[in-house]
């Protein structure tokens, strides 16, 4: 049980610091899976490789925008309480 702000905001942080990589995980996961079903699985199907780039690139910009949250949390995280 935090005693004061700063350990409740402590204890926030390390719960959004697990929750990340599963989320990256889970994100890249369906990347990946899209990208194989539109390239790999249905080739000559035009619609699906359209659905697919479209995945690809919403996902890499997904990606990028949970790096940045990521590396937020680290730098607040690293000021704030030095941690």
């Amino acid at each position: 049980m935090p005693r004061n702000f700063a350990e409740l905001v402590d204890v926030f942080l390390s719960i959004i610091s697990l929750v990340i990589p599963l989320i990256f995980s889970l994100a890249l996961l369906v990347i990946v899976w899209k990208i194989i079903e539109a390239w790999v699985l249905n080739p000559g199907d035009q619609t699906k490789i359209d659905e697919g780039k479209q995945y690809a690139l919403w996902g890499i910009l997904v990606l990028v925008v949970m790096s940045g949250f990521w590396a937020i949390v680290g730098i607040l995280r690293g000021s704030l309480f030095g941690v």
